[in-house]
């Protein structure tokens, strides 16, 4: 299995992809504000969902399972 994509999969994976999404937003809208403030944040909700809902959206480029449950049972 791919190092990449087992690690995006893992908890640390996860949890990384949430605080990145987080503070991407935090970011667009508390440091940059107004509509690019907006974008910004609207693009840290990206990585913000993948991490909370277990999707790994680099996955089916690599030959994996979208999901990251799968891709850590090894199910491809």
């Amino acid at each position: 299995m791919n190092s990449i994509v087992s690690f995006i999969a893992s908890p640390a994976g996860r949890i990384i992809r949430v605080l990145a999404g987080l503070m991407l937003m935090a970011w667009g809208i508390l440091g940059v504000g107004g509509n690019e403030g907006y974008i910004i944040a609207g693009v840290g909700a990206l990585p913000l969902l993948t991490g909370l809902f277990n999707v790994c959206l680099f996955a089916p480029l690599l030959g994996y399972p979208l999901s990251g449950a799968k891709v850590k049972a090894g199910n491809n």
